[in-house]
């Protein structure tokens, strides 16, 4: 049994009290949090290790609902382009040269680029090589929801992702098989269904009753872009959502993505069936998808999460900016400012991204009995002091630069700074190499006006 003492922090909890400690302190005995707040010494352990925060802040890990891991090397292969050109011209044929290795080292690389964001907690929408991604998340010490992008239909798809409904649905199932609840139960094998665009009515039906069965979550893009909304009308009489509620496919277990082009019924339809929400604010505006209705959602009681998307549609994995562009955004959008405040901002990266996860009863906040997933920020950088309000400036003025060290399952993967998990220095010499190797293996051809010489 080991102990780590962290002490004198300013600790934001998020328990259902809302319960923030000017000095408080925090016992964690393996990867379990044992005492929050103020409590007897005594019980610290006299060969546990002692980190005293004082002056920082302590709070629990980040929950990024939207990640793809095996996008990380073609940061900047689709800038400036609509979505339907973003997916079919670059990423598609991006994607789908890629091997295992190639899987391995994106993979890592978004793992080590979310630990310093702050990032304990994420949940990825679907790759290829899943195998790849759970080594690099068990690497990593990461927890995450991981999940097969599957695809039965639709235009443009490339020739190596072209499989049947069968084949599929047997992926998923051996998946799920093979690496649920592994790497100490930090790793949860998800469902995920890309888009209406690309599963026919059959798959998403049987993938619904997969994940019912089997107790897991669905990771599905919904209603991202008008027209996919015009796709589901043309083919099926019905919007995206509407669709989905007469397959009988909404429900606590679906996660809906971007979900910009929703009508008033079709939120109703989601509080009702109680589906979770992933929004994803820079991508949604990088490649124009539009504003999301969150206020709405909000007001109606919806869960909703952040999500950084993947690197080449955000470009950062960057939850902090992503906090603060959710709360601007919308102020901007309906001329409130009282919209999204600061402290519903960090419920929406903590509290409500593990419900989203389905996992509110392990992380998300700190308290006895839950997992040890948490991190430590440093305010003191010029942008980010005087601190009148400490959870506004987390929210308005800190950003990654801030993240100072990142504790999951107990364990720290980043100290003051640095990486714990595995050599940076040797990963970058490998993201540069791969990434180029890649291009040139997908053969995209990026044009500029500017005279590159």
């Amino acid at each position: 049994m080991t102990q780590l003492f962290i002490k004198n922090s300013y600790l934001i909890t998020m328990n259902n009290n809302r319960d923030v400690y000017k000095s408080g302190n925090i016992l964690i005995e393996d990867n379990i949090i044992k005492a929050v707040g103020h409590f007897d010494e005594s019980i610290v352990n006299e060969d546990a290790e002692i980190y005293d925060a004082k002056g920082k802040i302590l709070m629990p890990g980040l929950v990024n609902t939207h990640v793809h891991l095996s996008q990380q090397l073609g940061r900047g292969i689709s800038d400036d382009v609509d979505l339907l050109t973003w997916l079919r011209d670059r990423i598609w044929p991006y994607e789908s040269s890629f091997n295992y290795e190639d899987s391995l080292i994106s993979s890592t690389a978004c793992c080590i680029e979310l630990i310093r964001s702050g990032v304990t907690t994420f949940l990825e929408s679907g790759g290829q090589y899943v195998d790849a991604m759970v080594e690099a998340v068990d690497k990593t010490g990461l927890r995450a929801c991981l999940a097969k992008s599957v695809m039965d239909q639709g235009e443009g798809l490339p020739e190596a992702w072209q499989k049947t409904t069968e084949e599929e649905l047997a992926t998923q199932i051996d998946l799920f098989n093979k690496f649920n609840n592994s790497s100490n139960e930090r790793i949860k094998i998800w469902f995920a269904l890309r888009t209406i665009f690309n599963n026919s009515d059959e798959l998403i039906v049987k993938t619904k009753d997969l994940a019912d069965k089997y107790n897991t979550g669905i990771h599905m893009h919904i209603a991202e872009i008008a027209d996919e909304v015009d796709f589901a009308k043309l083919r099926n009489g019905l919007p995206t959502v509407e669709h989905l509620n007469n397959l009988g496919v909404l429900g606590p277990n679906l996660l809906a993505v971007h979900t910009v082009w929703l009508t008033n019924r079709e939120l109703d339809l989601f509080r009702l069936n109680n589906v979770k929400v992933s929004h994803n604010p820079a991508a949604a505006m990088k490649v124009v998808l539009g504003f999301a209705s969150i206020p709405e959602m909000l007001d109606k009681g919806i869960p909703v999460s952040i999500g950084t998307d993947g690197a080449p549609s955000n470009n950062r994995m960057d939850m902090m900016r992503d906090m603060y562009l959710t709360s601007l955004i919308h102020k901007g959008r309906t001329l409130n400012p009282t919209v999204v405040n600061a402290e519903k901002i960090l419920e929406m990266a903590t509290i409500n991204g593990a419900k989203c996860a389905l996992l509110d009863d392990v992380i998300g906040s700190l308290e006895v009995g839950k997992k040890a997933d948490m991190i430590i920020l440093n305010p003191n950088t010029i942008h980010s002091l005087p601190m009148h309000n400490p959870i506004g400036n987390i929210v308005y003025s800190m950003s990654s630069e801030n993240v100072e060290s990142t504790i999951c399952d107990g364990k720290w993967l980043m100290k003051e700074k640095e990486i714990l998990v595995l050599d940076e220095n040797e990963l970058l010499i490998k993201v540069k190499e791969q990434a180029e190797k890649i291009r040139e293996k997908s053969n995209i051809k990026l044009t500029s006006n500017f005279n590159i010489i």
